[in-house]
């Protein structure tokens, strides 16, 4: 768990880098199985990297969500911030930093996502329905969209066909398809965890939707499940799935050996759509997620999409 001090003080001595990527290795395994599993079709310096964004994504997120986030106030996000700025000039706070310290010196990046993911939290904080969905959208960029701007600095963009150096500005940087497909991630987090939300009052689904399809506010605490909701749930479903296909115009766009992780995790990850239409909607009482020998059967259909589109 995340507790940050009252003043930033780097610790001392810090887990050297080896140390510090098995350490966010050993939290994005047994998190986060299904992204873990994409990003071990990475190269291995990608894959290190991605595992430092992942961890260091995930202690933003306990901050609000986490066993201490009732202790969380503006100015624990603050400070966070504050140590931000400090990785991103090179002079890590804790042991987790300092992979992705290492990993800014691999693979430089812009500060801004980061700061997004951030005034993402800052939303939890104050607010636990959406009337809209574009409400709804600004937060899925801040604490997901952003995910995917990170990642795409670490997996790169193919130049292979730019031959000389004036042609560079038509090289493709998939930067909405990267939003996009953290966008669907996020969509399909709330629809899987629709049931635990609630249990803490929180409501993500649009209020909008809800009033679109009769269901109110009551039916979802009662965890009432009728033509009212799996009509709901299918519009909901549909609009995650468009950002899935937006997302993968992008993918061609990157470096080929990244191709074939970011295929794989897409697959995976709209795979749990899937389950919650198997289960007839029901979010309430059975977690959907994709069975370990579903998920290899995702692969090689992944690695043909990754060669072909």
């Amino acid at each position: 768990m995340l507790q940050l001090p009252k003043k930033l003080k780097p610790k001392h001595p810090l887990a050297s880098v080896e140390e510090s990527y098995e350490y966010c290795r050993q939290v994005t395994a047994k998190y986060s199985k299904t992204f873990y599993l994409g990003t071990l079709l990475m190269p291995k310096q990608k894959r290190k990297a991605i595992w430092a964004i992942y961890v260091w994504c995930r202690r933003t997120d306990e901050l609000v969500d986490g066993p201490q986030a009732k202790f969380t106030t503006p100015e624990t996000l603050d400070l966070w911030e504050t140590q931000l700025e400090s990785v991103f000039d090179g002079q890590p706070i804790d042991d987790p930093d300092v992979a992705l310290v290492d990993t800014l010196s691999h693979f430089p990046m812009d500060i801004q996502p980061f700061r997004d993911m951030i005034a993402g939290q800052r939303m939890d904080l104050y607010r636990n329905r959406y009337d809209t969905f574009e409400e709804l959208d600004l937060y899925c960029y801040r604490v997901a969209g952003t995910v995917g701007l990170m990642s795409s600095a670490v997996l790169g963009v193919d130049d292979r066909n730019v031959s000389v150096p004036w042609n560079r500005q038509s090289i493709i940087v998939p930067e909405q398809e990267a939003i996009a497909l953290g966008i669907a991630n996020q969509l399909t987090n709330i629809l899987r965890d629709v049931g635990e939300d609630i249990d803490r009052n929180r409501i993500y689904l649009p209020l909008e939707d809800l009033a679109k399809f009769d269901y109110t506010e009551e039916d979802l605490f009662n965890k009432v499940i009728d033509d009212r909701w799996r009509n709901l749930m299918r519009f909901e479903i549909k609009r995650a799935r468009k950002y899935y296909v937006d997302a993968e115009r992008g993918i061609r766009a990157l470096n080929p050996d990244g191709r074939w992780p970011v295929w794989t995790a897409l697959m995976l990850y709209q795979g749990i759509l899937d389950v919650i239409e198997k289960n007839d909607y029901d979010v309430f009482n059975r977690r959907a997620f994709v069975p370990t020998p579903n998920k290899m059967l995702y692969l090689p259909v992944a690695w043909l999409r990754a060669q072909a589109l």
